[in-house]
């Protein structure tokens, strides 16, 4: 069954989740995993594919939009389908995926701004209602 991580940030920052997210994909891509960040929509993936670029210098991580030659090992998308990934998944909207129990590993990211906070709240219950193994890790 999908095991659903919860980082929970300091910050208020919505831009925060971002920068984190691209570690969690630096980390997660020299274990050798497959990655696809999910986005609320196709403005927030080309966002998060410029920030994957340069969020830290040394850090190579070669990775592209679903669908492209590129997006090998890592992608970003915001589709309903994320094509043939199924090992770990950033999401990075505010909603649940329909697709989330194709993978092994989810990982959701709260920062302390309401809105998101109150979202991720939500999806907790939903993850917890569905009997998905869940970890919350506070940073």
């Amino acid at each position: 069954m999908t095991r659903v991580d919860f980082y929970v940030l300091p910050d208020a920052e919505p831009d925060q989740r971002d920068i984190f997210a691209c570690r969690l994909t630096d980390k997660a891509f020299r274990a050798g995993h497959r990655v696809y960040l999910h986005t609320p929509d196709q403005a927030a993936a080309e966002r998060l594919d410029a920030l994957l670029w340069s969020f830290r210098p040394q850090a190579f991580i070669p990775h592209g939009l679903v669908g492209s030659d590129s997006a090998d090992r890592v992608a970003v998308g915001w589709h309903d389908e994320p094509g043939e990934y199924r090992e770990v998944m950033i999401n990075l909207s505010l909603q649940v995926p329909d697709f989330v129990g194709r993978f092994e590993r989810v990982c959701e990211v709260v920062v302390q701004e309401p809105g998101v906070r109150d979202a991720l709240r939500q999806s907790w219950k939903h993850y917890q209602h569905y009997g998905y193994p869940l970890q919350k890790q506070e940073l």
